[in-house]
């Protein structure tokens, strides 16, 4: 027998192709919401529990932003030489990039 899982996610998921910058990787969002974003990146294996930093850069007619993240890695997907990574954002702040 299947049994649907309750969603755990909080915030609706906006689908957008946006950068990712980490300290020694780049990387591209698959999809962001008010409390997590979900990433693909090259970077070196991150691990569930982990705490990372990253910022995700929008562009808006008065000019780039930044958007500085924390967050806890809630799952990895590997997937032919890339990761997939889920993020629940802890700290956010925005800043002129």
């Amino acid at each position: 027998m299947i049994t649907e899982q309750p969603e755990k996610r909080k915030g609706q998921r906006i689908l957008t192709a946006l950068p990712v910058l980490m300290m020694s990787a780049e990387g591209i969002t698959r999809d962001v919401s008010a409390s997590g974003v979900f990433f693909w990146t090259t970077a070196p294996s991150c691990a569930p529990g982990e705490l990372i930093s990253f910022s995700v850069e929008l562009k808006r007619p008065e000019g780039k932003m930044r958007l500085r993240c924390q967050g806890d890695v809630v799952r990895i997907e590997p997937q032919d030489g890339i990761v997939g990574v889920a993020v629940r954002i802890t700290e956010s702040a925005m800043e002129f990039a």
